[in-house]
C-alpha cells in the first residue's frame, strides 16, 4: 500500500484525533487554525485514503472486567500457508485475544490477550490455544503493571511526507 502524502495540517489533525477523537469537526478545526469546513474536507480526505482507519473508545480493562492481561508467544509446527491460514482464521475468532503479530525470529506469533483472572486464562490456553492444532509451543508472560500504553501511532513532527 502506497504512503499518502500528509502535509503539517494533516499530521496536526492526525496526532489531536489520536489525543482526542470525540472533539467536534469546530474543535478540532480551531486547534489546527483551519475553518470547520476545510478541516472537515481534510478528514474525510485521510479516511478515503484509509490514513485513519477508525475510531474507537479507549476502555479501561480493570473497570470491564478484564483484570489479567497477558503476551503469549507461539510456535506453530508447520508454517505452510494452509496452517498459517488455519491460525489465523482461530485468532480472530477468540475474544480473548486483543492483537496478534506474526514475528521474526524463534517464535511465530506474539498474542496480546485480556481476560477476567488466571482461571479464565488457564482455560483459554487450555481449550482454544493449545487445543489448536498446528501450535507447537507456547510460552506466556503476564503484565504485572503497564509503564507505557498504546496512545497512538508517533507521527512527523510537523514535517511532510512525500
Amino acid at each position: 500500500m502506497p504512503n499518502v502524502s500528509l502535509d503539517r495540517t494533516d499530521l496536526q489533525l492526525l496526532g489531536e484525533l489520536q489525543r482526542a477523537g470525540r472533539q467536534t469537526n469546530a474543535e478540532l478545526a480551531e486547534r489546527v487554525r483551519l475553518s470547520p469546513s476545510a478541516c472537515l474536507r481534510r478528514v474525510q480526505r485521510l479516511e478515503r485514503e484509509g490514513v485513519i482507519a477508525g475510531y474507537r473508545a479507549e476502555v479501561d480493562p480493570e473497570r470491564v472486567g478484564v483484570g489479567l492481561q497477558a503476551f503469549v508467544r507461539v510456535q506453530l509446527s508447520r508454517h505452510d500457508s494452509g496452517a498459517i491460514e488455519r491460525f489465523s482464521v482461530f485468532v480472530n475468532q477468540w475474544e480473548e485475544v486483543v492483537a496478534c503479530h506474526a514475528l521474526t525470529g524463534d517464535m511465530d506469533y506474539l498474542l496480546q490477550v485480556a481476560v477476567r483472572d488466571l482461571d479464565h486464562f488457564s482455560r483459554f490456553l487450555l481449550d482454544h490455544l493449545l487445543n489448536q492444532s498446528g501450535v507447537d509451543d507456547v510460552n506466556s508472560s503476564f503484565v504485572l503493571r503497564t509503564v507505557k500504553a498504546f496512545r497512538g501511532m508517533p507521527l512527523p513532527a510537523g514535517r511532510p511526507s512525500a
